[in-house]
């Protein structure tokens, strides 16, 4: 089997369209913080890639679930709104007490908010393999 036929399993594109997303997370988050607290921009900025990553993760990840897009989207919010505490606590919880406590400097907020985008993965993957486009059954 071929190395590109082995890496094109879901959890991969989850990756790479996850990747994709987070970099509009980040970009979005660096011009938001030129006229925005970081606290209010890390949350927007994660809308305009949660936005990203579902209709990427749509197309590209994630088979049919049987659903309208309505339902997959309010589903792919709660996991999304369960991922974005953790990411608002890492990447704050960072930037504004454990960066400065280590003296750490180099572009801290930025530093603070990858690592915080980067720190759900697994768990969002399950969430949205599992719930957000599960398969319909009987009475959903």
């Amino acid at each position: 089997m071929s190395l590109a036929r082995r890496l094109d399993t879901p959890f991969v594109r989850f990756l790479a369209t996850g990747g994709i997303a987070a970099g509009a997370n980040i970009l979005s988050r660096i011009a938001l913080s030129m006229v925005l607290p970081f606290d209010l921009a890390v949350v927007i900025a994660y809308l305009v890639g949660m936005l990203t990553a579902y209709l990427l993760m749509r197309a590209f990840v994630f088979e049919a679930s049987g659903r309208g897009m309505r339902s997959e989207l309010t589903r792919f919010a709660i996991i999304n709104g369960i991922a974005l505490v953790q990411v608002w606590v890492v990447s704050v919880g960072l930037a504004r007490w454990l960066f400065p406590a280590i003296g750490f400097t180099f572009h801290a907020e930025t530093v603070a908010h990858v690592i915080g985008v980067l720190s759900p993965v697994v768990t969002s993957y399950a969430g949205h393999k599992f719930y957000s486009f599960a398969g319909r059954t009987d009475g959903a």
